[in-house]
């Protein structure tokens, strides 16, 4: 094996590079995995979605302990340390901010947005096929590797720039929906107002809440229904018609799979608990 060939390191993540992971030296490597379409494998705060993605967990030189296998779906990508040695001082440095993350933890996480993740991949399938050459070329695999970093460095500050933003367009969302939930049940209806796209909005509200528009509106419909079972004197055919549904059957469907109880039987539950024989 070449030195270059010795300073980069890709494999599957369900099928690494024993060698490598047992290798004594692998603490002087920076390390990116790349889990595809996975749930996150590190802890997250209480409360907080476990958002099942594209997640990025980058390891820095230096740093311990280390994951021996993770038994997901994706690709490890490994380059040592000696690589930043090629490059000026303001990189290396953006590389190590990029890897340390907040505080001083041992590693950083991004989440990737799918049109992220789909040009990442496209830089990666490039180094990937690089990689795989028999006459590994060094200043190549340097230079997609740098492309590689400088991206994500990009959207790392872009995403930072856009959470305040978006953590606005949820609060939004929120107000819009408590107005128009009865009759407004399209996604269309609600991005347009706030002036992005339908997917746009359901990966921010997927982000923040850990529920798509449809699970939200879904969710509401159901506590307002619920109210006005126990609380209102109107029939459940009238309850139905408040909240958009024309059809009594087409109501009691909706309600039964969101509960698991028929109008009728949680209207006689509820009343009973609250006016015991």
């Amino acid at each position: 094996m070449s030195p270059e060939k010795e300073l980069f390191f890709i494999s599957p993540l369900d099928a690494p590079l024993t060698a490598y992971l047992q290798s004594p030296a692998r603490e002087d490597y920076f390390e990116i995995a790349w889990l595809k379409d996975e749930e996150p494998i590190h802890f997250i705060q209480e409360g907080t979605p476990r958002v099942k993605g594209d997640w990025l967990y980058l390891i820095p030189a230096n740093r311990s302990p280390r994951p021996r296998k993770s038994g997901k779906k994706g690709t490890l990508i490994a380059f040592h340390k000696s690589v930043l040695d090629y490059e000026v001082k303001e990189f290396s440095l953006d590389v190590i901010r990029l890897f340390l993350g907040k505080g001083a933890g041992n590693f950083s996480t991004i989440l990737l947005e799918e049109d992220m993740a789909v040009t990442l991949e496209s830089i990666l399938w490039i180094i990937k096929d690089e990689y795989e050459q028999q006459q590994e070329n060094f200043l190549v695999l340097k230079a997609l590797l740098k492309a590689f970093l400088l991206k994500l460095m990009q959207y790392k500050v872009q995403t930072l720039t856009r959470q305040g933003l978006n953590e606005k367009r949820v609060y939004h969302f929120l107000l819009l929906l408590e107005h128009h939930f009865r009759e407004e049940k399209t996604v269309a209806f609600y991005a347009d107002k706030l002036n992005i796209t339908p997917k746009r909005l359901n990966q921010i509200l997927k982000q923040k809440t850990g529920k798509t528009i449809t699970q939200l509106l879904q969710e509401r419909l159901v506590v307002e229904a619920r109210q006005q079972l126990v609380a209102s004197a109107k029939t459940i055919q009238e309850v139905g018609y408040g909240l958009g549904f024309d059809d009594r059957s087409y109501f009691s469907r909706f309600f039964k799979k969101m509960t698991g109880q028929t109008p009728e039987q949680f209207q006689k539950q509820a009343k009973e608990r609250i006016f015991p024989v």
